[in-house]
């Protein structure tokens, strides 16, 4: 860019004046970290709280339209939960359905259990063409309205487990936005008492002189 043959100054000279160059004072690099942290801070808070909005939001309309569904646990002690393949219902006995944890349990350990034998494990795509295929057969047609009202709850079901989880996720998700704000905001403050206390001569990213003379 510019020698040192073309000034009146020594080498010595020279070569400090290119370090110059190229340094940055202490007091300026901390502003601009600090600045710079304190902008992803806000960042992150206004993500926290769409997040935890998301959470509510999700967490209230599963409970709203389980609750309106009206599903009820059978009580203890019920036969209708008596057997071993329902032993995770018995956690919920007697309990209206309202969660995403329920709404799984309910899904897959009860709804599931009496759909595999409604027709020997057969699907309501399977049975509903064999039904087609016959439609004068009444107990295909019987099995197939049965299938078809049984899995259509488990999905509505498992959808709400679904949505239940997205929702779980996401306030997990707002929790850690909240804390990385607040962490970077610790060290943002601190970066910005650092810069009051270091002195206005304090430099970083000097290079030596000697290295630029050499050169």
């Amino acid at each position: 860019m510019f020698g040192c043959e073309n000034t009146h100054l020594t080498l010595g000279q020279c070569g400090c004046a290119l370090t110059k160059g190229k340094q940055m004072r202490r007091k300026t690099l901390d502003a601009l970290l600090s600045a710079t942290g304190i902008v992803l801070a806000g960042v992150m808070v206004i993500a926290g709280g769409l997040l935890l909005w998301a959470s509510i939001f999700i967490g209230n309309q599963v409970t709203n339209e389980l609750s309106n569904q009206q599903i009820f646990f059978p009580p203890a002690g019920s036969e209708a939960i008596s057997a071993p393949v329902f032993a995770d219902m018995r956690q919920y006995a007697g309990q209206q359905l309202t969660t995403g944890a329920q709404a799984e349990v309910y899904a897959n350990d009860f709804i599931a259990v009496h759909l595999a034998e409604v027709a020997g494990g057969q699907t309501y795509a399977q049975v509903s063409s064999a039904a087609m295929a016959d439609p004068s057969n009444a107990g295909l047609q019987a099995q197939k309205t049965t299938l078809f009202q049984g899995e259509t709850l488990r999905g509505l079901l498992l959808n709400a487990y679904a949505f239940s989880t997205m929702g779980t996720i996401a306030g997990i998700a707002a929790i850690v936005s909240f804390a990385g704000a607040a962490l970077l905001l610790v060290f943002s403050f601190l970066g910005l008492w650092h810069a009051r206390k270091v002195g206005p001569d304090v430099e970083v990213l000097a290079t030596s002189p000697t290295a630029l003379v050499g050169s």
